[in-house]
């Protein structure tokens, strides 16, 4: 699953999630390289003729294309969300992509995770109530992922409060 519970320390509980990566860096590397190589199979034919050099640069802007496309799709999925939750105070912080940063603090005993099934911008929608906002968290998962996660967060809030 692309999120995980970090050791305790104390009687602080982390949460890491993170987006599924369906194309590792080594798999888009091999990508890359057998598309190129695709694509100057049919070149062998035109090899020493000028059109090769008519051809040449579409194919590479072909490739180049792809390679900016897949380079751009790692950029905006650099989405990392931070729980902290500890006796007297949780802190959901989201490292967005390029940079962008947003923090959301509450009183444990307050907040309530909430499951939207339909309504939200995806099914199974998880928010955490508390404090004078509501906000979302795992939207980047899978529905079954969201309703493990909510039900292990609404576990942990329980032994929190005790």
């Amino acid at each position: 699953m692309p999120y995980q519970w970090l050791p305790p320390q104390g009687e602080i509980r982390r949460l890491h999630l993170w987006p599924y990566r369906s194309l590792p860096r080594r798999g888009f590397v091999l990508f890359i390289g057998a598309t190129a190589a695709l694509i100057t199979l049919p070149l062998l034919t035109v090899i020493g003729s000028p059109v090769l050099w008519g051809l040449l640069p579409f194919l590479v802007l072909a490739v180049a294309g792809v390679w900016w496309a897949l380079m751009r799709s790692y950029r905006d999925a650099q989405i990392i969300e931070d729980l902290t939750l500890a006796p007297s105070r949780l802190q959901l912080t989201r490292h967005g992509p390029r940079g962008k940063r947003q923090e959301w603090e509450a009183n444990p005993y307050w907040v309530r995770v909430e499951v939207h099934p339909q309504g939200g911008p995806v099914a199974n929608y998880i928010t955490l109530q508390g404090g004078p906002r509501e906000v979302e968290i795992g939207a980047f998962l899978s529905e079954e992922e969201r309703l493990t996660l909510a039900r292990e967060l609404r576990q942990t809030l329980a032994e929190t409060r005790r």
